[in-house]
């Protein structure tokens, strides 16, 4: 994993992220968007599995963290949409600079 594949997880997952953790799942998956994909989906299942997705005392406290399962959904789903793109993303074999000649032919009149 170079330098900018390292960078772009790190803005993808956070900063706290083990760097060590990403490099071995990048030899296993073989791309930053697999990587941060599967990270992503292990803490949208920590969040859903291990908590609760609200907690409410009466007058005390209310805690709720389905904002928190819904930016980490949005996140899943830009990410499977190919935004942002990851630096070792496959590019594009059509170029946007290609230039193609068409020819303009009159039709009859009736």
């Amino acid at each position: 994993m170079d330098a900018s594949v390292s960078a772009w997880l790190t803005s993808q997952l956070g900063t706290a992220t083990d760097l060590a953790d990403l490099d071995q799942r990048y030899t296993r998956l073989g791309s930053a968007r697999a990587v941060a994909l599967e990270v992503l989906y292990e803490r949208k299942a920590a969040l859903v599995m291990d908590q609760p997705a609200s907690v409410n005392v009466s007058s005390v406290v209310a805690v709720s963290y389905t904002e928190n399962i819904r930016a980490i959904e949005r996140q899943i789903a830009a990410l499977e949409a190919g935004d942002p793109p990851a630096p070792d993303d496959p590019t594009d074999t059509i170029s946007s600079t290609a230039v193609d000649v068409i020819q303009l032919v009159e039709r009859p009149r009736r």
